[in-house]
Order: structure tokens, then sequence, then C-alpha cells
């Protein structure tokens, strides 16, 4: 099914039937992906008196709890909510699901302290042809079907500086998507400055803006323009689990 969409003066032309998933499941596996010291997701049947939602157990349907950390397990959307004072919720904020992307490769470079990070030059020549994208899918190399089993937690991951985002603000990228589990470092006395400056909160917080962490891009996608429809599941909260799909525009 080929769509014809009109945007910022650009036409694109996208065959809807050939998504590309870029999320990572959530599981109760052991060596699912995950970070901040969180365990992996749980599955437990509900159960009342002699009765028990589990049909291999002898109930008459699966009717289970699940328990899980949107930061920490899977693919997960967050609003400036993640780091504000006050309450403010994802489900509330985000109205619009699809958008323009522009998805990139970057090797991040050492610093002399050691870490692994994504700077402003970077981004700007990787995105020095793009066309206006309002979204910005980040692949970090090396990109192995590792990242789906990786426990991320002690590990200081590479992250994105400050300049980086503020230049991604000045382009008018209004959505973030990186297959690392956080933009910021892992550990930096809860500076968030990546997400400050992303969301400019508190100065002129934007509260339309989404940070979308630990997806995953396959290495055959390649990279260049894509339509991406950001699904999200409708949690009152500061972020959800979500399903970033991505469709390659011609």
């Amino acid at each position: 099914m080929i769509a014809t969409i009109f945007h910022r003066g650009k036409e694109y032309k996208v065959d809807l039937f050939t998504p590309i998933d870029i999320s990572m499941p959530l599981s109760t596996a052991a060596n699912t992906a995950s970070a901040w010291y969180v365990g992996p997701m749980k599955l437990e049947p509900v159960v009342m008196g002699d009765w028990v939602g589990d049909v291999s157990r002898g109930g008459s349907v699966n009717f289970r709890n699940i328990s899980f950390n949107p930061h920490g397990n899977g693919t997960h959307t967050e609003c400036v909510g993640h780091i504000s004072k006050e309450f403010i919720s994802l489900n509330e904020h985000l109205k619009r699901f699809v958008f323009i992307a522009e998805l990139i490769t970057v090797l991040p470079v050492e610093l002399e302290n050691g870490d692994f990070v994504i700077t402003k030059k970077q981004v700007q020549d990787l995105l020095k042809d793009a066309f206006k994208p309002e979204a910005v899918i980040i692949r970090t190399l090396g990109n192995g079907p590792n990242k789906l089993h990786t426990n991320y937690s002690n590990t200081n991951p590479p992250y994105i500086l400050k300049e980086a985002i503020d230049f991604l603000n000045e382009l008018g990228v209004e959505h973030l998507l990186i297959d690392m589990p956080s933009i910021d470092k892992e550990s930096d006395g809860g500076k968030l400055e990546a997400h400050h400056a992303f969301w400019n909160y508190p100065a002129n917080t934007q509260f339309q803006k989404t940070i979308t962490e630990f997806i995953y891009v396959r290495n055959e996608v390649e990279d260049g323009t894509y339509l991406l429809n950001l699904q999200i599941a409708p949690f009152e909260n500061d972020a959800s689990p979500s399903k970033p799909v991505i469709y390659k525009v011609f």
C-alpha cells in the first residue's frame, strides 16, 4: 500500500505494508536487555481461592498481572515528566504519532576519562543533508544482536553530549530515539544534562517532545529518511513501553 505524504513543503511516498519494528520486546527471560538494576518483567497469574488465571494449571483463561519498570525493561518512550518535580504524563502530551525521521549510525568516540560519547560534530556531519526531520533515530556501533540481551547496569554505556542535544534542538527535532538505555551518562550525580537540555526544563519546558530509549535497529536497515510511527501504551505516567515502527520513504 503506497501512501503519499506532504510535510513541511516536501512530498514523501511510503509503502505502509513494509514496516520495520525497531523496538526491543518486554520479556520475562533472564537475558533480556535491562538497565538501572531492575530485574526482568514478571508475569504472575491471578489466584482467587481455588481459581487460578493459568490454563496450564487448570484455569479457564490466562489472567496475569504484569510487573515491570518502563525505564529499565525494554523499549520505552518518556516525556519531561521523567525529570520534573511536577507529575507530567506522556499519554497526556504525546498527541501525534507519525513523524518524518532520520536514521543515523554513530560510532561513539572515547574521551580522556574513558567515557564513550556522541558529539555535536558527529551529529552535524550525519544530518547535514537531512531535510527538517521531526525525529532523529540513533543507532550506535557496534551493533550486534547482543544488544537484545545486555544488562547495562554499572557498565557506563555511551551517551550524548549536551552540545549535540543543543544542535538537535536548533534543528527542530522533537523526538529523539537511541539504542542505549539513556541519552545521559549512567552515573552523573543526577545532572541529566542531555535530558534537561532536550526538554529545556524548567526554563521553557517543551511538553510535546519525547525521548525513546532502548530501541534496536538491525544492521540491514540503511541510514536515511523514514516515516516513524511511535506507538505507546496509554499509561498516565512519565514513560510508557513503546513500539516505534519505521517505514522507508522514497
